[in-house]
């Protein structure tokens, strides 16, 4: 059986997926938009809940007791609702210019998206960035040939990840169903939950993604042990989240999606 006869979408993640290999962006304006308040968030905290919306991510971040303590040490004060949409509003620019400067595909990217046309399946996206967030993101793919045909952005949808509804937007645009037909693509364990709600076959990246968090140059620099170790810890965390299946990076989609097409099972 040829994948097009077992899948009709594709919805891919963006950082740590198709761009930003580590999933770095993200967590450097995080970080920095915290520090702007005298406020320390460590990496692995600013990781924890990567894949969800930013505002939910900026929640999440506040609602960590550690953080929480921070806070109110720093701002006299907990934190509120005026506080998250004030981060919101000086993540923005933060977001946008490093996500400018990670924007280079992922090796293999594009040419998966051009086998995937090649086959008449579709090619969609989403992401916890905000449209705004994203503009430079999609102006660097474009220039480097990946043009997906749908994208949808954090706030877009009346929730984002882990729920589904992402996806059911993607779907609805593009009149594809049912979901056992949709692939999801995605590095962090709230976007194979997502792709786990929605029923579609859900695929976790586990090496260029958020769950190593290490460059590809520095992943590869690390000892042949230690680099495989971790990639299995992730690829682990991943299956544990719903995982259909678990690739290193999104190179290597193309035979996984094969290997799921010649067991020609869909998921009810």
């Amino acid at each position: 059986m040829a994948i097009r006869d077992r899948f009709d979408l594709v919805i891919f993640d963006w950082a740590g997926t198709m761009v930003d290999f580590g999933c770095h962006a993200p967590v450097i304006a995080l970080r920095a938009a915290f520090a702007k308040r005298a406020v320390e968030i460590s990496e692995a905290q600013a990781r924890r809940d990567m894949g969800k919306a930013k505002a939910d991510h900026v929640r999440a971040l506040l609602a960590d007791p550690c953080i929480a303590q921070a806070w109110e040490k720093a701002c006299g004060r907990r934190a509120d609702d005026d506080d998250v949409r004030a981060l919101m509003t000086d993540l923005s620019p933060l977001m946008r210019q490093q996500a400018a400067r990670s924007a280079q595909l992922i090796d293999g990217a594009r040419a998966v998206v051009e086998a995937l046309r090649a086959q008449g399946i579709k090619v969609a996206s989403s992401t916890g960035y905000t449209r705004e967030m994203m503009t430079p993101v999609l102006q660097a793919a474009a220039l480097q040939g990946y043009v997906p045909d749908h994208l949808v952005c954090s706030g877009e949808t009346p929730q984002g990840r882990p729920t589904p509804l992402m996806i059911y937007k993607a779907c609805a645009e593009l009149g594809v169903w049912p979901l056992s037909r949709v692939v999801k693509v995605d590095d962090t364990e709230a976007g194979v939950r997502e792709g786990r709600s929605a029923g579609c076959f859900t695929v976790g990246i586990s090496a260029s993604g958020n769950e190593v968090g290490l460059s590809r140059d520095a992943l590869l620099a690390l000892p042949v042990a230690e680099r495989v170790a971790r990639i299995a810890a992730a690829g682990s965390g991943l299956r544990a989240a719903g995982a259909d299946a678990v690739i290193e990076t999104v190179a290597q989609l193309i035979p996984a999606l094969q290997s799921a097409a010649e067991c020609g099972v869909e998921r009810a």
